[in-house]
């Protein structure tokens, strides 16, 4: 069975969503930074410490993590700052 909607592994990144984790103070200059990207496809990647079994057994009711998915987390200013960039529809 396939799924409605599925990641295309070779879409390109378009442009930055909001600021670098530098440019907000969320990190030192180590390339390892979280981030947000837009692809070419209009899909959203996210670039965060991958926090999935930490929070794999205390997900809110209805929510699930597939087996080839992880949970990451970024800094909330970072989403913040990309609201502008974020299109409505």
């Amino acid at each position: 069975m396939s799924r409605p909607w599925e990641a295309d592994p070779v879409a390109h990144f378009a442009k930055r969503l909001g600021r670098s984790a530098v440019q907000l103070g969320v990190t030192n200059d180590d390339p390892s930074c979280p981030d947000i990207w837009e692809l070419g496809n209009g899909d959203i990647a996210v670039i965060g410490r991958d926090l999935t079994a930490d929070y794999a057994s205390r997900l809110p009711d209805g929510v699930h993590i597939g087996a080839d998915e992880k949970l990451v987390v970024i800094p909330g200013v970072m989403l913040r700052a990309a609201k502008r960039d974020i299109a409505d529809e």
